[in-house]
């Protein structure tokens, strides 16, 4: 059965994640250091995921049967740090010490400093696979938790992502769903021109996965694909999401130069001023 969802549930959430695209470019614009563009391509998603699918409790973050959810693209963590804050796993203000000495919120997610982290991640391919690992364990010990994993599109370069796509489904892991934020841009430009990964949904197909494909900052089609009625016993499921790098702030919007830097002074003016 789908999931309800009224026209003000979209609209809060719409005005949630421009709230949470202005505090991730804070952070960053006060931390000097960080990565804004794949932070504003996935925080529509990992947002929607946390406030209606996501079994959790902040006050218990090792709760046995949480769902799990792991940032495989773990440089994307200032927004999954913002979501966390705003379920109330730490207070909102640590989010000002974002990369600081001493800090529980560093550049890349520590599950042993940060409430809420799952695995530590930010060594591209690996976090996928330890999701894998979790999911394959809750099926062996016959736990009903869920886990997802959210890979960047740059990411799936690495082999282990392959790997893991074989073992997911030879597994028969229908307790994973794994998301890709596909927003074409990688560190050194753009992903079709440094290794080209097309026809990237037929290709999780070929592995075995039930594949939807969506417009990743549109939040009815995220609550869709998310929902449960999706999954086939016995499949693991893949989002493909289609998201634009550095949505919202146009300047930063599909420019690999806003991978991984952050604004001066005057871009984040700008920034503030079109996130508005």
């Amino acid at each position: 059965m789908a999931i309800q969802v009224t026209p003000e549930d979209i609209k809060r959430l719409q005005e949630k994640a421009r709230a949470m695209r202005r505090k991730i470019v804070s952070i960053i614009y006060e931390a000097g250091s960080g990565h804004p563009g794949g932070s504003l391509s996935a925080i529509d998603v990992i947002l929607v995921l946390y406030e209606k699918f996501l079994r959790h409790d902040a006050k218990n973050p090792n709760w046995p049967d949480r769902d799990r959810f792991v940032l495989s693209k773990g440089h994307a963590c200032p927004a999954l740090y913002t979501v966390l804050a705003d379920q109330g796993y730490f207070p909102e203000e640590t989010l000002h010490t974002l990369r600081k000495l001493g800090s529980p919120l560093q550049g890349h997610p520590d599950r042993l400093i940060t409430p809420g982290i799952e695995v530590s991640t930010g060594s591209l391919g690996q976090g996928v696979c330890v999701a894998l690992g979790i999911a394959l364990a809750g099926k062996l010990d016959k736990k009903d938790y869920h886990v997802y994993a959210m890979l960047g599109d740059g990411e799936i370069d690495e082999g282990a992502v392959w790997e893991a796509a074989m073992c997911a489904a030879h597994h028969h892991l229908g307790n994973f769903t794994a998301i890709l934020d596909r927003n074409e841009v990688q560190q050194c430009g753009k992903t079709k021109e440094i290794m080209n990964t097309e026809p990237v949904a037929d290709k999780w197909r070929a592995f075995g996965w039930t594949v939807l494909e969506i417009d990743g900052h549109d939040l009815a089609q995220i609550i869709d694909a998310l929902d449960l009625r999706h999954r086939v016993p016995g499949r693991p499921t893949m989002i493909v999401s289609h998201t634009v790098k550095g949505k919202g702030v146009s300047f930063m919007e599909g420019d690999p130069g806003f991978h991984g830097k952050a604004p001066n002074k005057e871009q984040y003016q700008q920034a503030m001023q079109e996130l508005a």
